[in-house]
C-alpha cells in the first residue's frame, strides 16, 4: 500500500524533529524553533501542525512534552534517540540513512 503525501511529510518531519532534539546539548527545543527547523527543510507548516506531530511522538514514547505559554517544549527520550541512532525502527517515522545517524 502506497503512502499519501501527508503521511510521507509527517514521517519526514518526525525524523527531522528527533534529529534536531538530538543535536541540542540538553535534548530540548520549543515548538516554534522546531517549526522554523522544519521550514528550513521545505516543510512550511503551522505551529498547530507541529504540536500534532509532537503529540504523536510523545504518544510513541519518543519525546516528553511540557508547556510554556503558547509553545510546547519537546525533550528527546531514549526511544527517540534509539531511532535516530538506528538501534530500533519505529513505524511512522522516516528511517535515518547511515550518514544521518
Amino acid at each position: 500500500m502506497s503512502k499519501t503525501l501527508a503521511q510521507i511529510m509527517s514521517e519526514d518531519a518526525r525524523l527531522i524533529i528527533l534529529r534536531a532534539l538530538l543535536e541540542q546539548s540538553d535534548s530540548r527545543l520549543n515548538s516554534e524553533l522546531l517549526r522554523s527547523t522544519l521550514e528550513s527543510f521545505g516543510l512550511n507548516k503551522t505551529r498547530d501542525w507541529v504540536h500534532e506531530e509532537l503529540r504523536w511522538l510523545a504518544d510513541m514514547g519518543c519525546i516528553k512534552i511540557s508547556e510554556a505559554g503558547s509553545v510546547r517544549i519537546a525533550e528527546l527520550l531514549i526511544k527517540g534517540r534509539d531511532h535516530v541512532e538506528r538501534r530500533v525502527v519505529l513505524e511512522g517515522i522516516k528511517r535515518p540513512s547511515p550518514s544521518e545517524a
